[in-house]
């Protein structure tokens, strides 16, 4: 199951990069309020977590489902390498009204009974006024989750940029896509992100954005409706070490028994992964990353497991207690 996007030769002069705090607010605010773990998120999710009552969101977790439609108008497509946030929010807000109704009743399609909650009636209320009370939502999203955080985010996002960059003009796109992600393969002339809904997309001179990010940790997206020029969304390289241990918690203890990289391969094992999954998430080269593994596997802190054509690792009880601090 596979979601492949075709280039021709006029879509290899129209990829760029491209970072949109907009659309990181978004994806913050799904991260706060979903049932997902937290992942390389667990620092920052516990920091935020106590302002979230306060912040009134539920009119964007409502729009954003887990599986379906989020309305574009949310999170413009970007125009400029780094967005600015303001800027962004200034788009959102002259959004047409017959643009703001038609796709928030096209989310609330895919959260069976939202329509006739109060807060899907809410939605379904004078788009003016509900475009209004979605810019203020998302601003106060903005300074709360993601702008005390964003000059740390900025700097990985524009580090991943940076990576791949010198990996295009080393290499070309082979060099590129080879290293974008564990889930992302080149083939000549086609993109293939694995798995996905098995669709095929010819970019038609269209070209492709590329786009890291901190808050869609988990998994690669591809957009590729309209008024989005076709996007590639995907985790930035590094992202878990984008949110250090505060002093005097057992994380930060933890890296002064083991060292930072050690404690950020352990702590971060949250659900299972493989060796380059683990050197992308942390910016690390894969013979770094095994031998890494090797150390804590001998401490008996994490185990490997054959899972299809590929090793992942876990933590053990043990390597879960030294996590937690017990």
């Amino acid at each position: 199951m596979v979601i492949s996007l075709g280039f021709g030769p006029a879509d290899l002069a129209r990829c760029r990069f491209a970072i949109s705090p907009a659309f990181e607010t978004l994806s913050a605010i799904r991260d706060a309020t979903g049932s997902q773990g937290p992942g390389a998120h667990a620092r920052w999710l516990d920091s935020v977590r106590p302002t979230l009552p306060g912040l009134g969101l539920e009119p964007i977790v409502l729009l954003q489902p887990r599986r379906g439609y989020t309305p574009d108008f949310l999170a413009p497509p970007p125009t400029a390498p780094v967005g600015d946030f303001d800027a962004e929010l200034t788009r959102i807000a002259a959004t047409p009204a017959p643009v703001v109704r038609r796709e928030i009743e096209l989310a609330l399609r895919y959260t069976p009974g939202g329509r006739d909650t109060p807060t899907g009636r809410l939605l379904l209320g004078d788009p003016a006024e509900v475009l209004s009370l979605l810019t203020q939502l998302i601003r106060g999203a903005w300074e709360t989750l993601v702008a005390p955080h964003w000059p740390r985010i900025r700097t990985l996002l524009e580090a991943d940029v940076a990576h791949q960059s010198r990996r295009l003009a080393a290499g070309g796109l082979d060099a590129l896509f080879s290293d974008l992600h564990p889930t992302v393969h080149w083939t000549g002339d086609t993109l293939i992100r694995d798995p996905g809904g098995d669709e095929h997309h010819d970019l038609d001179g269209r070209g492709l954005i590329l786009m890291p990010s901190a808050f869609k940790w988990d998994e690669v997206i591809v957009i590729t409706d309209a008024p989005w020029q076709p996007t590639l969304v995907y985790p930035a390289r590094g992202l878990g070490n984008a949110f250090e241990a505060r002093r005097g918690t057992p994380a930060a203890a933890l890296t002064k028994l083991v060292g930072r990289t050690r404690a950020h391969l352990l702590t971060g094992l949250e659900e299972p992964a493989s060796t380059s999954r683990l050197a992308h998430r942390h910016a690390l080269a894969l013979g770094t990353v095994s031998e890494h593994l090797s150390v804590l596997r001998e401490a008996g802190m994490v185990v490997g497991e054959r899972q299809r054509h590929e090793i992942r690792y876990r933590r053990t009880d043990l390597g879960d207690r030294v996590v937690r601090g017990h």
